[in-house]
Formats: C-alpha cells, sequence, structure tokens
C-alpha cells in the first residue's frame, strides 16, 4: 500500500476528523439513521460506469465510497488531505492532496466521486476546477453532501442541535465536536452557496444534475467534463 504525502492538510478538517478517523464508518451510519449509505450508493449507481474505469475518490476518509466502486470492478485512486483517515482507507493507491492542487496527470480518470468536502474548502469553484483537470473529457463527477431542508427545516435543527452533540458526547470527545460543528457548517455553506449547481458550471463542468433524498437532509450531485 502507498500513501504520498503531496500537501499540508486544511487544519479545520484535520482537527475536526483525525480522531474520529478508526470510529468513521460505524457512527457515521448511525448518526445519520442510515441515510448516509443510501445517499453514497445513489450517487454510485447515476455514474453509470463500466467495470475497469479509473476513478478518483477524493475527500477518500475511510472508504466508504471507494467500497461501493470497488464492488463495481472499478479501479480507485483515494485521495484525502487526513493522513490519520487514509491510514483506514481499503485502497492500495492513496495520495494525500487537496482538491485545488492534486500531484497527478491531467486528463487521467475515467471519473471524480467526493462526499462531504465543498464546505471545508475556501474555493469550491478552485476545487472542482482541480477534478475537472485530472477527468479525461466526458468524464463524470459525483458528489454527495447534506442538504438543507426547507419544509423539514425545524426538525432537522433540532436533530442537528440536540441529537448529534448529545451522542457524540456519549461516544468521545471528537464526535462531540463534530456534533457542535455541524450544522452551523451545513447552513453556511447553502447560505453562501445558494445554487451549487451554477457553481459546478462555473468550474466547467455541463449536464449537472441534483438529487435531494432523504426529506432534503441529503444532496447527491452529478456532472460531466465537455
Amino acid at each position: 500500500n502507498r500513501i504520498v504525502a503531496a500537501v499540508t492538510p486544511n487544519n479545520t478538517a484535520r482537527k475536526l476528523f483525525a480522531p474520529i478517523a478508526q470510529s468513521y464508518q460505524r457512527w457515521a451510519s448511525v448518526l445519520s439513521l442510515g441515510q448516509d449509505d443510501r445517499w453514497r450508493r445513489a450517487m454510485v449507481a447515476g455514474l453509470d460506469l463500466a467495470p475497469g474505469c479509473r476513478v478518483l475518490d477524493a475527500a477518500a476518509g475511510t472508504g466508504s465510497i471507494t467500497r461501493l466502486l470497488q464492488q463495481g470492478g472499478l479501479t480507485v485512486v483515494g485521495a484525502d488531505i487526513s493522513r490519520a483517515m487514509l491510514g483506514e482507507h481499503p485502497g492500495p493507491n492513496r495520495v494525500v492532496a487537496r482538491g485545488e492542487r492534486l500531484p497527478l496527470r491531467p486528463g487521467s480518470f475515467d471519473a471524480v466521486t467526493f462526499g462531504y468536502l465543498l464546505r471545508y474548502v475556501d474555493d469550491p469553484t478552485a476545487c472542482l476546477s482541480g477534478f475537472a483537470r485530472v477527468l479525461k473529457p466526458g468524464g463524470r463527477l459525483g458528489m454527495v453532501e447534506f442538504g438543507l431542508p426547507t419544509t423539514w427545516y425545524m426538525p432537522w435543527r433540532a436533530y442537528a442541535d440536540g441529537v448529534l452533540p448529545l451522542a457524540g458526547r456519549l461516544i468521545d470527545q471528537g464526535w462531540l465536536e463534530v456534533g457542535k460543528f455541524l450544522r452551523t457548517s451545513i447552513e453556511d455553506f447553502h447560505r453562501r452557496h445558494p445554487d451549487l449547481e451554477a457553481v459546478f458550471r462555473q468550474a466547467g463542468f455541463a449536464d449537472v444534475k441534483s438529487r435531494r433524498m432523504s426529506l432534503g437532509g441529503g444532496l447527491v450531485m452529478w456532472a460531466r467534463k465537455p
């Protein structure tokens, strides 16, 4: 197995996720009430990739999306800014890097996937442009992110403000910090970027599509490099 160091990680994401790397796979599913598994599967299915395609799984973390891609017979390179998270990743090829500065050849991937990433980058357009650079023409992009519910906003906020921090306190200090951070992070991101499809197009992508799942709590998006 190879982990190639390419960049100093973003401090916010690194400090938040490093302490929970070993337990991330289990508790992320439990605390989302099993919904994030549905979102990831929907995103991967929507890419409609043939076995043998080469995929960059960015913000790969402990490999939740990577495992789904591997099950489909795809060759995966995992990238993340957290060395601790990549230490739990199942892939043989891993790189410590951020999306804006990927140490990878242009046009070398058939698809790029990522989950829960854009909230942690300074410039989402620059990050997406970095993904476009390493995609082949016609290559596909898939994203999973938390949505911001509208009709169900108050129950969602009660869960995010009450249940998540309490559950985090019962698990450990690392998950407590995630629980306290998450709701504000989601709201701030969607208020700064109310039209994510436009951000994808600005980064050079076409055929941008969105699907809101779980009463708006999940957002899955796809796009194509022209």
